[in-house]
């Protein structure tokens, strides 16, 4: 049996390959194995919510301008505010617990001055992630394609970045860029897995150019209509009863990811 370890993991991929759905699925998933989970929404979409089975988000960190300046000491024209401001209370504050304990953060978005720079927030932001990451135990960021929130010194304490595929070039594509954008940073671990699956023919297309990549496929999961209902329907896919078999492949990404991090180096195939 693989003992319990620390895991901080970033979900990543095009929109609507269902990313956001698998991260609150593994969120909960985790949870329901004991571990303490902090749920990061770092997309500017801000749904995680609606996996997780969370009716409001909570107020979004980026938005708390008042206490982003009084942590920071920035004064409006002066440039001047700190690097690193005290964040250690904030998912007390601001966090919403959800299904299964999962405690629920958003980070939601930077609006730049004239200026073009946001340097206060982004301060703040960045060094709620590094106390997070560093921190917690158990973290699952679902993050946008872009993966803008997080630099070299966030992304130290990010153990893998799971990208999301769906059968397609354009999503490889951007697994691709996600792929560079993360070793750019210092993230060596990257996955993936591929949602949304009907056609066997272009699986092994996708399967060829993410082992061209050098990105470990971990996991392929079928289209299920019963998961897109769910989304349409604003419900996590744990709460939708039965056994979906989109869930089932889930919960086996769950273990695959616990094996893959558990071995030294990890391993390349699943």
């Amino acid at each position: 049996m693989i003992a319990k370890k620390k895991l901080k993991i970033a979900v990543a991929g095009k929109g609507g390959v269902g990313k956001t759905t698998i991260a609150g699925t593994l969120a909960r998933l985790f949870a329901r194995d004991g571990y303490n989970v902090i749920a990061v929404d770092a997309d500017p979409a801000m749904n995680l919510k609606f996996a997780l089975g969370i009716k409001e988000n909570p107020t979004p960190v980026s938005e708390l301008k008042d206490l982003i300046f009084e942590r920071t000491g920035a004064y409006t024209g002066a440039g001047i505010y700190k690097l690193n401001p005290k964040v250690d209370d904030i998912i007390e504050g601001y966090g919403a617990k959800g299904p299964d304990g999962v405690t629920l953060l958003v980070m939601g978005t930077i609006e730049k001055g004239g200026s073009g720079c946001s340097c206060p927030e982004n301060a703040f932001l960045r060094s709620l992630l590094r106390h997070i990451l560093f921190k917690k135990d158990m973290v699952i960021m679902d993050m946008e394609a872009g993966i803008e929130h997080l630099g070299r010194g966030t992304a130290k304490g990010v153990d893998l970045m799971l990208t999301v595929v769906e059968p397609g070039m354009r999503s490889v594509e951007t697994v691709g860029r996600i792929k560079k954008l993360g070793e750019d940073i210092g993230i060596n671990n990257i996955t993936a897995v591929m949602n949304k699956v009907t056609d066997s023919e272009m699986v092994k297309k996708v399967e060829i150019k993410l082992a061209e990549m050098n990105i470990p496929l971990l996991e392929i999961i079928p289209y299920e209509q019963s998961l897109i209902k769910a989304d349409m329907e604003g419900k996590a896919p744990l709460d939708i009863g039965g056994k979906p078999e989109a869930v089932e492949h889930i919960k086996r990404i769950k273990e695959k990811i616990v094996l893959f991090l558990s071995s030294s180096p990890p391993l390349l195939y699943l």
